[in-house]
């Protein structure tokens, strides 16, 4: 291989679904409380009981009940600041140089978890190494987009109150950049105002390790140019978090970018009238054909050897996270179209189960509000965050511009 560190498998490499579960024990937990509790209201299951016959003055009375405990508490009575989240183009030369600053400050700042990760270097790196840790349980499930929503919000309040940043989360809307001739010079991959751009072609055709090929890359090496030039990745690639240091990888794929990340595929995907129909357009499938805007994102900047198209170590690039904001920023628009969409929410537990059964049927148990999704101790005191709490952006103390 050209590069000993190459992502070995590109974004779609998986463990077996029937890996071990994340180890608990190191951080004293031996299971999730109320992991499976059932829900205490769902949209189904309002639906169900007005089907079945009760009388029509008891049913209301039911519904707004069960609505009322099912949507996330009113924010405004414990918001401080609401943080106004702008796309990248969107902010001035000084706001994305102090962007950049706070990132690169993280990377200075002790971790709380180098007690359980080999490789932890970091406060940045325990971001990485918490998404590392769960990436076999978080993609391909019912609960994928809650867990980046509040993993990415965690991160954005990191930034501020450990590295004294005063703006917000900045989100990149790759559809502005869409096309072949555009996506190169994307505003993020700015040198100066940006996160540099790509890396020297290396072939990797024929790369025993590379299981899922790209078409259209074009580079594959350290990131030549931009802030994050000597960025160094401490873990990976794939589902290591022992100390592995070494340069940041980038390869582009624009023909693959224009192809996943367009207007018309984020309007197919919007237009799903169920949270399991957006949720299956978002999270696509595992071949080439069927990739659409998030994987689109991960492997039009990743290809086969840049590192945020590794599914396990993507975030320790720094794009991961407006790459992640514009996916959660499109959940938010499509959970405006109705409030019921607030408290919406399905798919299955364990990864690659249905409708993600793309390897044959996975026992499984669907998710509901009360489902505790794992964070170990990326934040403290929080090592399980609720589905509930993370359904309404407000409720988090943010907002998109």
């Amino acid at each position: 291989m050209a590069l000993t560190s190459a992502v070995s498998s590109a974004f779609l490499q998986m463990a077996s679904p029937s890996r071990a579960r994340i180890n608990l024990d190191k951080y004293n937990l031996t299971s999730s409380p109320d992991r499976r509790k059932p829900v205490t209201a769902d949209f189904t299951n309002i639906v169900n009981m007005h089907v079945l016959g009760l009388g029509h003055i008891f049913n209301l009375l039911v519904m707004c009940s069960l609505i009322v405990n099912a949507v996330p508490s009113d924010p405004r009575t414990t918001c401080t600041k609401v943080s106004a989240r702008k796309e990248w183009r969107a902010l001035g030369n000084s706001e994305k140089l102090a962007y950049i600053a706070a990132v690169k400050c993280l990377k200075t700042k002790p971790a709380l978890t180098s007690r359980d990760f080999s490789g932890v270097r970091s406060r940045f790196d325990d971001f990485l190494a918490t998404h590392i840790n769960n990436t076999d349980f978080i993609h391909f499930v019912g609960h994928f987009q809650p867990w980046h929503r509040w993993f990415v919000a965690q991160y954005e309040k990191e930034l501020q109150v450990t590295c004294g940043y005063t703006g917000a989360q900045p989100y990149w809307d790759w559809t502005k950049d869409a096309t072949e001739a555009l996506f190169p010079y994307a505003p993020v991959f700015d040198a100066t105002y940006g996160f540099g751009g790509n890396g020297p072609f290396i072939d990797s055709s024929n790369d025993p390790d590379v299981f899922l090929h790209i078409p259209g890359k074009t580079g594959g090496g350290c990131v030549l140019d931009g802030p994050f030039l000597n960025w160094t990745v401490n873990m990976g690639p794939g589902f290591s978090t022992a100390y592995n240091p070494r340069c940041m990888t980038r390869d582009l794929s624009p023909s693959f970018a224009s192809q996943k990340l367009n207007s018309a595929v984020v309007a197919k995907t919007l237009a799903g009238k169920t949270f399991q129909a957006f949720d299956i357009q978002v999270q696509g499938t595992t071949t080439v054909e069927g990739i659409t805007y998030h994987g689109g994102g991960h492997l039009g900047v990743g290809g086969d050897l840049g590192v945020i198209g590794d599914i396990y170590a993507s975030p320790a690039d720094p794009l991961f996270y407006l790459h992640h904001a514009n996916l959660d920023r499109l959940w938010a628009k499509w959970e405006a179209v109705s409030p019921y969409r607030l408290y919406e929410i399905s798919g299955p537990d364990t990864q690659f189960a249905y409708p993600f059964n793309f390897f044959g049927d996975v026992p499984y148990e669907n998710v509901t509000l009360d489902y505790q999704m794992f964070f170990g101790k990326l934040a403290t005191g929080k090592p399980f965050v609720p589905i509930r709490s993370v359904m309404d952006i407000s409720a988090l103390c943010y907002k998109y511009l």
